[in-house]
């Protein structure tokens, strides 16, 4: 097990920043700068906008040490073909997403913790494949928390938009498409039972059949924040993601905000979580102290406000790693 394993694990090594104690980590950031996955361009832009927000500065105010690993080299649109219209831009997305799992198991390897800068949310299939290659190599599974308004489980079949953003989740978990789903040669990269959904508020009635035919452990919708409660939500969701694994790799897609509070993301929807309730789920996950990698999506700055949205994804990214009121 590496030593970054372990200080996850029992959070027994820690350094001081003013009153708080907190787990020292070496964390590596990566940049994925894609957006081919969606209709709405600009999101390729959101690593940029993160590390103007002072990402790195915050991070390391924390008592962390934070190396910036540059960006992940990622096709341009507009020299490629679309390719089919089920699954636009496929083969050059799959081509990041294998590039980008290739960077994360190196990093984890180097016994750092892998913070990723999206990028439209395809990119968690290279991600999330690059964690949970890492730990197999070692016998192990991890778990997934997928916090989004959106559940990104359609397939080529099922989409009706044919943007390869809303299928990542349906190819972790072995419903395709298949170029996404086997990198690293094998498949599903995640078992259902260790995989949650948080935050859902848009659904397509596809997406419906794909959740229950997956056998997803826990789904939580933004109905289920409001009347049982972040805290219960997230106690919930870890332990689910949790049980029987090594930890778990956490996808933020800045659109599970409300855009009161998020307007930059690459398809807002209305009725988020608030300011707040981000900034809990955040400080819940840091108290449970399994993360093993992290990453946030979908930050568009052509549509944002003086970088709010940007900004407010820092906020967050050091709440998970381990920032306290007091």
């Amino acid at each position: 097990m590496s030593k970054s394993a372990e200080i996850i694990r029992d959070g027994s090594s820690f350094a001081h920043s003013g009153t708080q104690a907190l787990p020292t980590r070496r964390i590596r950031v990566i940049g994925v700068p894609l957006d081919m996955g969606a209709s709405r361009r600009g999101v390729d832009m959101g690593p940029s906008a993160m590390r103007v927000a002072g990402l790195e500065a915050r991070l390391e105010a924390l008592g962390h040490q934070v190396t910036d690993g540059g960006n992940i080299r990622v096709e341009v649109a507009e020299t490629r073909t679309s390719g089919s219209k089920s699954a636009r831009y496929l083969t050059e997305i799959a081509e990041t997403c294998t590039r980008t799992a290739e960077a994360v198991v190196k990093t984890l390897e180097e016994g750092m913790t892998p913070l990723v800068l999206g990028g439209d949310h395809s990119l968690a299939a290279g991600s999330v494949s690059g964690v949970a290659e890492f730990y197999r190599q070692r016998g192990e599974k991890i778990g997934l928390i997928w916090i989004d308004a959106h559940s990104d489980i359609n397939t080529p079949e099922t989409s009706p938009s044919g943007n390869v953003h809303g299928m990542p989740l349906a190819a972790l978990l072995g419903l395709g498409p298949e170029l996404l789903g086997n990198i690293f040669g094998y498949s599903p990269k995640v078992a259902a039972e260790n995989t949650v959904l948080i935050g859902l508020r848009d659904i397509d009635s596809a997406e419906r059949e794909n959740i229950h035919r997956a056998g997803i452990a826990e789904v939580y919708t933004m109905r289920d924040i409001d009347e049982r409660g972040m805290r219960t939500v997230m106690e919930e969701a870890l332990r689910a993601a949790g049980r029987g694994t090594a930890g778990y790799h956490v996808s933020l897609d800045m659109d599970w905000i409300d855009p009161e509070d998020a307007p930059g993301v690459g398809t807002p929807v209305r009725g988020g979580a608030t300011y707040r309730e981000a900034h809990l789920a955040m400080e819940i996950l840091a108290d449970h102290g399994r993360l093993l990698s992290f990453e946030i999506v979908e930050v568009n700055p052509v549509i944002d406000e003086h970088n709010r949205t940007a900004d407010l994804a820092v906020e967050l990214a050091c709440s998970a790693f381990g920032k306290k009121i007091l």
